[in-house]
């Protein structure tokens, strides 16, 4: 079971013993998880410490370790080194794959994430989901009109409202997405590494800055699926990143999705995307493993999907 764990206290120590998480606060034991179910530690207090024997325990599981800064955005990310026993194969036909075929890739999330927009905007009763799907039809290989950018500023103000402004350093709304997003990217992050994939090697992503350009690449599809969310969390009167916030987000992982007709939750749907490129890259043949957008049923059952576990 993939367990995203939210670290909101200060002052809190973290460590291992006997395969298990142990959260401290002033040397009294606060709770504790088995190492084996846990996908990321995402640490958002202050003067939070943890043992390198923690770090390094989590690593061989292939967990990820995330940082983040006052407004919920990822600033660092503790990934393991060895992340799949044919990782030096795969580096090297990731490194190695043509141009062209990177190109198609990306066009290919493209059109996935704008018709996932599509698809919510429908569901939503929104009459600028039309307009999305066509964009979707016009996306060329590597994007090059870069058609993502225009259903985005067609999407947000849809989706949101026409004063809406996507602001990674804003409250309210924008900062639930933040968090969201970040549950997201580590859970992608992680499927990334397992897969036996580079993170820094990007399909569009380039910035020599990112070193998950690759994770933020393949990400994107997914995103909708944290808008769905906090729209809903919006119309319920929930602004705040608060703890049930975080813990509603943080189960998104394990919603389920349709992943070419199979009912699967969101953490497997990335662990086959990566897993489905990993393959493209050694094979030298596109077929990407992406899922279908959801019907408007399914939409508000994401919508609304609650944790059944509860998240520190």
């Amino acid at each position: 079971m993939d367990r995203i764990i939210d670290i909101t206290t200060d002052n809190l120590h973290l460590a291992s013993h006997r395969g298990f998480l142990i959260v401290s606060l002033n040397k009294a034991e606060q709770g504790r998880i088995a190492l084996d179910d846990i996908a990321a530690i995402i640490i958002h207090a202050h003067g939070v410490t943890w043992t390198t024997n923690l770090v390094v325990k989590l690593a061989k599981r292939g967990a990820m370790m995330v940082l983040c800064s006052a407004n919920h955005a990822p600033v660092a990310m503790m990934i393991p080194i060895e992340g799949h026993h044919a990782q030096n194969a795969r580096f090297r036909a990731q490194w190695d794959c043509p141009r062209p075929m990177m190109k198609r890739a990306w066009k290919q999330i493209v059109v996935a994430k704008i018709r996932m927009q599509a698809s919510l905007l429908a569901a939503c009763g929104r009459e600028e989901a039309s307009a999305l799907t066509f964009l979707a039809n016009r996306v060329r290989s590597g994007d090059p009109d870069n058609v993502e950018a225009q259903a985005a500023r067609r999407y947000w103000t849809a989706l949101m409202g026409q004063d809406f402004r996507r602001d990674r350093a804003a409250d309210g709304a924008n900062a639930l997405l933040n968090y969201g997003y970040t549950v997201i990217r580590s859970m992608v992050a992680r499927s990334t590494i397992a897969s036996g994939l580079h993170p820094t090697i990007g399909l569009h992503h380039a910035n020599r800055l990112n070193a998950f350009a690759l994770v933020d690449d393949l990400m994107e599809p997914f995103r909708p699926l944290v808008d769905a969310v906090v729209r809903q969390m919006l119309d319920e009167g929930a602004c705040d990143v608060d703890s049930p916030a975080k813990q509603r987000l943080a189960a998104l992982i394990s919603a389920d999705l349709d992943c070419q007709g199979e009912a699967s939750p969101v953490s497997v749907a990335a662990q086959r995307l990566a897993r489905s490129l990993a393959a493209s890259f050694e094979q030298g043949k596109l077929s990407l493993a992406l899922f279908s957008p959801p019907d408007p049923l399914a939409w508000n059952s994401i919508a609304r999907y609650k944790p059944n576990g509860v998240a520190r």
